[in-house]
């Protein structure tokens, strides 16, 4: 519809198990693989073809042999009496058999062979198909889907999963000692084999990996059951017969002891069942809040009352008459109250952002996060996408953004971090954080010497299908992504303090691919953009403030107006903490 003003908007100590088995790429270079794989089968095909043609060569070569030998037989010293043929028998076997040998011979493979083990530098690793294994059980998990979904290829665009697919699965969660999703994985391969798929995994193995798993998680009786089917199908399996008589010998000590037990004692003992039932699951995690953020990317547990969204409102705005804005505002639209959350509609247009990912995607590489020690980049399992990094200079659009920016925050962007390009895939995360650095976290940001993030922009560069949304865990927030909008935020009080209320997290992408860019404003240079509220608070910060503004005079908003205030009142005027404080009031809008 059209816009209008305002908008509601995982006995024996020896006890025996299976044998345990010993970076993501973006979808941008999955494109890439999909492209070399298109191209090796187009090889193949060449090859296919070219060994066809041999066979046809050497068939008629056969076939005319054949009627030649077969006349040749019925009067040998005939055929032989005439000198014609037996000059064609001497070249025959002198000359055209070698020739017949030397094409059978020839290797017809060596263009596919060679154009193989050029690509194959290209090809994913061990680490890579464990990464995409382990994307996927994470979309498993927080977007509740079960294993008989995902095989079938019930997800849009997807194809259906063979027994081989749902084995390897279970095998790498495995090798995690994650019994939860090994157990799932192993039950739906076995589903299948049960159904009637053909496999070259055969169900014994199945049942090995799947009996471990259960009894893992406290289940003793069914992993007994799966070991009996096991031993009906491989009597002479050495693994399994010692973990029956194990099985067994367990649970004719737990019967022992539930017959000699009183009723306050089996009523313990259910009690701790229904504990063990309640515990099986995913393994422990170091996510305190985990669940809270799976459940804000379902689109679930959302805190916002009918009342606070009531004074939520769209509008046009031309940033304190900037005079960009004044005949062509931006679209304006509340996303959230507290923390304060702004999306901005239609800021970078479609030419825009394909020039934006024209010159990010070659340098595409694992997105890194701060070490709060150190402060030294580096990557991180919570963090999964591909990032790069553009300077202003490089190209006239990059430098139209960050002035754009600036024009609508009203911040200065000369002290920010460069636009920031990152490519989420399937399954590409960031997990719950903060963006401004921590007081446990002094060097966070010093290598750049421009204080602390002050202020996050994120741009939208597509739209996603299904998951990827922004989630702030803290306040119960989600803000879905829109291609060509952006949402921008404070991440610390006007005082300089960080707001832990802007803790969030970019959630796993479920079908589709999702692209956003990033600008992360820092504190310095910011003095009189956004003025200090600590001011009244911290009397001390008088002279350092005044000796700011006699350097940065040029770059101040309204220095007469920011000199009095400094001079005549310990209380800012609020709406200074926000450049589009006075604009809001002016419009009618309300937080």
């Amino acid at each position: 519809g059209s816009w209008v003003f305002f908008l509601f908007s995982s006995m024996y100590s020896t006890f025996i198990q299976p044998l345990t088995p010993v970076s993501l790429c973006s979808p941008g270079q999955m494109t890439d693989l999909l492209y070399t794989e298109k191209d090796l089968v187009t090889s193949l095909k060449d090859y296919i073809r070219a060994e066809e043609s041999k066979l046809e060569q050497v068939k008629t070569w056969a076939q005319k042999l054949d009627v030649l030998s077969a006349t040749a037989t019925q009067d040998p010293e005939g055929f032989l009496g005439h000198p014609v043929n037996a000059f064609k028998l001497m070249k025959r076997l002198n000359t055209e058999w070698g020739e017949l040998e030397s094409l059978v011979l020839k290797d017809m493979s060596d263009g596919f062979i060679s154009n193989l083990t050029i690509q194959r530098q290209h090809f994913p690793n061990d680490d890579d198909q464990t990464g995409a294994a382990k994307a996927l059980m994470r979309l498993q998990d927080t977007y509740r889907l079960d294993t008989q979904t995902i095989s079938t290829g019930e997800l849009p665009g997807e194809g259906p999963m063979t027994v081989e697919d749902c084995f390897e699965l279970g095998k790498i969660a495995y090798s995690d000692a994650d019994y939860y999703h090994t157990e799932l994985w192993m039950e739906q391969a076995l589903k299948q084999l049960d159904g009637g798929e053909e496999s070259t995994v055969d169900m014994v193995t199945i049942l090995d990996y799947l009996s471990y798993s259960i009894y893992q998680q406290g289940e003793l009786e069914r992993a007994l059951d799966y070991t009996k089917r096991l031993l009906k199908l491989d009597s002479a399996h050495q693994r399994a017969n010692g973990n029956l008589k194990y099985f067994e010998y367990q649970l004719a000590k737990q019967k022992k002891v539930e017959a000699e037990e009183g009723l306050k004692e089996k009523e313990e003992r259910e009690r701790e069942k229904r504990e063990v039932s309640e515990k099986k699951g995913r393994p422990a995690d170091y996510l305190p809040e985990r669940r809270k953020y799976e459940q804000l990317c379902r689109g679930e547990g959302i805190k916002m009352t009918p009342r606070r969204q009531s004074r939520m409102f769209c509008r046009y705005s031309d940033n304190n008459r900037h005079p960009l804005y004044v005949l062509g505002p931006v679209k304006q639209e509340d996303e959230w109250d507290r923390p304060r959350i702004i999306r901005y509609h239609d800021i970078l247009s479609n030419s825009e952002i394909e020039k934006v990912k024209e010159l990010a995607k070659p340098r595409l590489r694992r997105a890194t996060i701060s070490n709060p020690i150190t402060g030294v980049l580096e990557t991180a399992h919570y963090r999964i996408s591909k990032s790069a990094w553009l300077t202003a200079y490089e190209d006239p659009v990059v430098d139209k953004i960050n002035q754009r920016i600036e024009d609508i925050t009203g911040l200065n962007v000369k002290t920010a971090e460069e636009l920031q390009v990152a490519n989420y895939g399937v399954g590409g995360q960031y997990e719950p954080h903060f963006d401004f650095g921590r007081k446990d976290e002094p060097d966070a940001f010093k290598e750049l010497g421009t204080g602390n993030r002050i202020a996050t922009w994120l741009i939208y560069m597509s739209d996603v299908p299904s998951g990827g949304a922004t989630v702030f865990t803290d306040v119960g927030a989600a803000v879905w992504p829109k291609k060509g909008s952006a949402v921008f935020w404070y991440n610390l009080f006007a005082s300089g303090e960080g707001d832990y209320s802007t803790r969030h997290a970019a959630c796993p992408v479920l079908v589709g691919n999702k692209w956003v860019s990033n600008k992360w404003i820092h504190e310095r240079g910011q003095e009189f953009r956004r003025l200090i509220k600590a001011l009244s608070y911290s009397p001390t910060m008088y002279p350092l403030l005044l000796l700011s503004l006699s350097i940065n005079r040029s770059e101040s908003d309204d220095p007469p107006h920011i000199i009095s205030s400094l001079l005549g009142f310990k209380t800012l005027d609020p709406s200074w903490s926000d450049p589009q404080g006075i604009h809001r009031a002016r419009l009618g809008g309300s937080l």
